[in-house]
């Protein structure tokens, strides 16, 4: 192939995030704790998917859309470290050839260049022995081919290939704790990993079979300093990507802050999310945040090596959820999660992979939203054709989902939980204390305007106001009549909500309801001021 056309460049990319999701668990197996994350396979997959995303929504015959597609597209669906580094390979090499009429073999070794530029000029302190050396290496092959003559992008890409493969092999001698772990950088594999299916296409090749996993590197290592892998993007940003790189500097390590069309995408390992993710509200508004124990993820990566031969328990439990308190809440409750819900709806191949990953021969999935839940059946469907006996339990919101997954027992069959799982969801009452996206007329409530602060019940719009936290005491005053019915609110909160405005709500919801307990946690739904849970 001499060149390849925009709609072949957006097939290709395509085609190498299914041959990338072959390889998830290999790269998973690979990272080495502590260096971050535990997930860089999942995180670089997630990322290649959201690039798929908006390859399906552009005009895929003109290059500039496709270009756009590939570094707008990874920079919001973004995830982990290895995730924010791929999205920037992927910007430089978007800018190298959004342009051209075609991707000649000279411009695929421009872009690719381009890319190991854009990625390391993203890293406040770029270390050797990762993703960006194999990047670079990938880089050089591609120059070094195109310099001596190579004619076609299948010669640019073997040469890509057979330079970064030697600096691969090369990462643990420049990294000690990869030497320590027996390991490759994961990073790096993933980069090849990709690398490898676009080469696939070009040379309309077949999947390939998952390799055999022997063994994962984190058994080599203990836990790490900073705990907690903090993530977020922040769109109508109002100060520059340096000011807030120097903002969250103090916070941890692992740091990356990149930006683009005014939104600005972080990553950081720290002890203290919830003050850092209030600091970078200030400049912009929050689109999105994750925050991930490393340590109970380190912990649980440990069980699962550990219990490779036990045989699972009968019921696994998928729960789809958003805000890194709730995940957290959920993941305690022992659900394995989809990212997604209100606007973010997750995809029927989304919520099986989820189900796929469980050893459980049954599982009970929770959609936690009623846009979600046609997607939860379809995935059951397909699941089922391939042995997984699956139910959806079709909870409308994360408060009925959270009240569920309270009774969820891996040891006891589905058939014996969903009854009781059931009762509990439609027992609960969700308060939901967010904005309005646009004017409107709403019979129940009357006139609403964009940016009011509203508040809805199970769904509902119920209350409008201009305070989130008289919001919600009306959704109580609506809700709360039978003062026996109901002895717990579980109290969710965003990022944008300080901590001291919290104590003063609870305080004044103690003093109304003396006999209501109220639990108050950080890391809410990034579209809620607050997500409450009657129970």
């Amino acid at each position: 192939m001499d060149k390849c056309a925009p709609a072949s460049l957006a097939d290709s990319f395509r085609f190498a995030t299914d041959w990338f999701a072959v390889y998830v668990d290999e790269v998973n197996a690979l990272n080495v704790y502590p260096v971050p994350d535990g997930d860089t396979g999942t995180n670089m997959h997630l990322t290649l998917q959201s690039v798929r995303r908006e390859l399906d929504l552009c005009d895929n015959s003109k290059m500039a859309e496709v270009a756009r597609a590939l570094a707008y597209g990874s920079l919001l669906g973004a995830r982990g470290n290895s995730g924010v580094i791929l999205s920037q390979l992927l910007k430089g090499f978007a800018e190298a050839i959004k342009r051209a009429p075609a991707v000649t073999p000279q411009l695929l070794a421009e872009a690719l260049e381009a890319g190991a530029q854009s990625a390391y000029r993203a890293v406040m302190k770029p270390v050797e022995g990762t993703i960006l050396t194999v990047a670079r290496g990938v880089a050089e092959g591609a120059k070094k081919a195109q310099q001596e003559g190579a004619g076609t992008i299948e010669e640019v890409l073997a040469a890509a290939l057979q330079r970064g493969r030697e600096l691969l092999e090369q990462t643990p001698e420049m990294l000690p704790v990869l030497k320590t772990a027996g390991v490759v950088d994961a990073g790096g594999m993933g980069y090849i990993r990709l690398l490898e299916g676009l080469e696939g296409y070009v040379l309309g090749r077949e999947l390939p079979e998952p390799p055999k996993i022997e063994k994962r590197a984190q058994e080599a290592f203990e836990e790490e300093e900073y705990g907690y892998c903090t993530e977020f993007l922040m769109e109508d940003v109002n100060a520059p990507i340096e000011k807030i790189r120097e903002l969250v500097k103090p916070y941890g390590d692992s740091l990356l802050v990149v930006g683009a069309e005014g939104f600005v995408k972080g990553h950081i390992h720290t002890n203290e999310p919830d003050a850092l993710l209030a600091a970078v509200a200030r400049y912009g508004k929050m689109k999105r945040t994750k925050v991930e124990d490393m340590s109970e993820q380190h912990s649980e990566i440990l069980s699962a090596v550990g219990a490779a031969d036990v045989a699972p328990p009968p019921t696994g439990l998928v729960a789809v959820a958003s805000g890194w308190g709730v995940i957290k809440a959920f993941r305690g409750l022992g659900a394995r999660i989809v990212a997604g819900g209100q606007t973010q709806n997750p995809s029927v191949q989304d919520i099986l992979d989820a189900i796929k990953s469980l050893p459980n021969p049954e599982v009970i999935v929770l959609p936690n939203n009623k846009n979600v839940i046609l997607a939860a059946e379809k995935a059951a469907e397909l699941a089922a054709k391939e042995g997984k006996k699956v139910f959806v339990l079709p909870t409308r919101t994360l408060g009925q989902g959270l009240a569920a997954a309270v009774l969820y027992s891996p040891d006891t069959a589905a058939a014996e939980l969903l009854e009781e799982m059931k009762e509990a969801a439609d027992h609960a009452v969700t308060f939901e204390v967010t904005r309005a996206s646009r004017d409107a007329v709403v019979e129940e409530v009357g006139d609403v305007q964009e940016g009011q602060v509203i508040g809805l019940r199970d769904g509902k719009l119920a209350v409008v106001t201009d305070d989130p936290d008289e919001a919600l005491l009306n959704l109580l005053k609506l809700t709360h009549g039978d003062e026996d019915e109901y002895e717990i609110l579980t109290l969710f909160y965003s990022p944008a909500v300080a901590a001291e405005q919290v104590e003063g709500l609870v305080k004044k919801i103690k003093e109304q309801y003396e006999d209501l307990d109220v639990e108050t946690h950080a890391g809410g739904p990034d579209l809620y001021d607050y997500l409450a849970v009657l129970e």
